[in-house]
């Protein structure tokens, strides 16, 4: 019998913006392996745009955990601009609290899903926040993942389309820090 891996056993690295040019390349193939059932949808192929989208900002903060010398998942966002909290239409009353972490992207590999790496990595980019919420996209074809962050304290507060050919994603907000 194997031993069982678990999210303890990875080693989670933080990077910023100007480390995008080193980890460019690792988000697209870990995206491309978490993602390879869904690959041929356009959507996704445009993944690399986000990246750099992101991953150009000032704020930008990236984890990444590796087994090994393996990536296996990473989780990434950025600082939203001031005045620009798209997500406030959604509620009423807007809640008081205004400085928004925006949470673009979570992505595991296969083979380490279901171990806690998502919880982990998710809690290491969230830690030593300045913000006071983080707001994130759940596709709604999804309700287990919607479940999950759920369960991390997010919680559901409208339904948006952002790109005409991305899905339709579940709006769910938290404070921070998450509990």
């Amino acid at each position: 019998m194997e031993p069982r891996v678990t999210a303890a056993g990875l080693n989670v690295r933080h990077f910023t913006h100007t480390d995008l040019p080193e980890i460019r390349q690792t988000l697209i193939d870990v995206h491309a392996d978490a993602l390879a059932d869904e690959m041929d949808d356009p959507f996704n192929q445009r993944f690399p745009w986000f990246v750099d989208h992101w991953g150009g900002r000032p704020g930008f903060s990236c984890v990444i955990a590796y087994d090994g010398d393996k990536a296996v998942g990473f989780a990434y966002g950025a600082p939203g601009s001031p005045g620009r909290e798209w997500w406030r239409e959604h509620l009423d009353p807007a809640p008081e609290k205004h400085r928004t972490f925006s949470y673009s992207e979570l992505a595991v590999i296969p083979a380490w899903r279901k171990q806690g790496v998502s919880e982990r990595l998710t809690r290491a980019l969230m830690e030593d926040r300045d913000e006071d919420l983080v707001v994130l996209l759940v596709d709604t074809e999804h309700p287990r993942v919607q479940a999950l962050y759920e369960s991390w304290g997010f919680r559901k507060v409208g339904k948006d389309q952002p790109f005409p050919d991305s899905p339709v994603f579940a709006v769910m907000l938290a404070e921070l820090p998450l509990k």
